[in-house]
């Protein structure tokens, strides 16, 4: 019987030291998991502005997860966000895993009360919203971005693993770097919201010199790496002063505001306006021939000439003169700076050619 005991006590010992290796193994994996779950978080916060934090929450979690496909959504109903990433020197088509949308009904069955990761098998009728030009993905990850409670987007993830979303401790970690990615979203769009208010004329809402400086470069440096060329448009309105001096500086900012309105209305997105100075604007065209820039200078001469403006109850014929130029960067040009200021000089040159010619009209550098 003493012998039978030693036996059963030893048997239970083996036991104990295999549950007790199998719990040592599921923590130290847990551990692994954790560090891991703690370096991408910090990636997120180290992200310094919106298109780098884009290309984290996509790219970098894709690598880091070894997954199939990480798309970010994000609901931006009046493109704000759309129009901070152009103030970045980005478009929305570079980053091709954001998913900028309008509103939020009919995107997935799991919008409809989504407040926690939901983890689950890949089905194209619900989910190819979520991951257009996927494939072979078989199951996925829809975390919830939130801001004060309201849904915001998802990021998400897939897998061509089926059983990759499907334990409960995935949800556990997705749920936490849902979250910092969803504090990461809110400040880096507040940064961007900042640093647009200092580089945004007041008056017209327009961006100011100080942003077309800085874009100007961005756009001379994307010309050289693609090899295309980039016009400029500088306009300045006719007899302005006279404006003024009849009706008063309250009027003349009516002006100035119902222009830029109406130069708005014949520009693309991708296009770079602003107010350059009193009542000059400027127009960056990116990938545009000088031949092109003036045929859209010819339909904004045309938009703020054929109809008059209204000044104090009264109708006012008001004109534009324009100079348009265009620069192609040489592949060992560096110093953007100059080449921009060259390029504005150019153009400037040919609004005053314009304005020399009797005004109302567009003339090329």
């Amino acid at each position: 019987m003493a012998g039978d005991d030693v036996v059963d006590t030893a048997s239970e010992l083996q036991q104990l030291r295999t549950q007790l290796a199998a719990v040592t193994h599921e923590a130290e994996l847990r551990n692994i998991a954790l560090q891991r779950s703690r370096t991408r978080e910090l990636a997120l916060l180290q992200a310094e502005h919106l298109p780098a934090l884009l290309d984290h929450l996509s790219h970098y979690l894709c690598e880091s997860y070894q997954l199939k496909r990480v798309t970010v959504l994000l609901h931006d109903p009046q493109h704000e966000i759309r129009h901070l990433l152009l103030d970045a020197g980005r478009t929305p088509e570079d980053h091709p895993d954001a998913l900028f949308v309008d509103g939020l009904v009919g995107l997935a069955p799991q919008f409809n009360s989504l407040r926690s990761p939901w983890l689950g098998a890949f089905r194209a009728a619900d989910h190819a919203l979520l991951f257009p030009y996927a494939a072979d993905l078989a199951s996925i990850a829809i975390l919830p971005l939130l801001r004060q409670q309201r849904l915001i987007g998802s990021l998400n993830f897939g897998s061509a693993d089926l059983e990759h979303f499907t334990r409960r401790e995935d949800g556990e970690f997705l749920a936490h770097l849902a979250v910092i990615a969803s504090y990461c979203l809110e400040n880096t769009i507040n940064r961007a919201r900042l640093l647009r208010s200092g580089l945004t004329d007041v008056l017209t809402g327009w961006h100011n010199r100080r942003y077309l400086q800085t874009r100007m470069r961005e756009e001379l440096s994307r010309a050289r790496r693609d090899g295309t060329v980039l016009t400029c448009l500088m306009l300045d309105i006719d007899h302005f002063k006279r404006i003024n001096d009849t009706y008063g500086h309250l009027a003349g900012d009516q002006v100035l505001r119902e222009i830029a309105q109406r130069i708005e209305g014949e520009v693309r997105g991708s296009d770079v306006t602003a107010r350059y100075g009193g009542e000059e604007f400027a127009i960056l065209l990116p990938q545009t021939q000088a031949s092109d820039g003036r045929i859209l200078a010819e339909r904004i001469r045309a938009s703020v000439a054929d109809e008059p403006f209204g000044i104090a109850g009264q109708p006012c014929a008001i004109t534009l003169s324009i100079g348009v130029a265009e620069l192609r960067p040489a592949e060992q040009s560096g110093d953007f700076k100059a080449l921009g200021e060259a390029l504005i000089a150019r153009a400037d040159a040919a609004l005053y050619e314009a304005k020399a010619a009797g005004r109302n009209r567009v003339i090329g550098a």
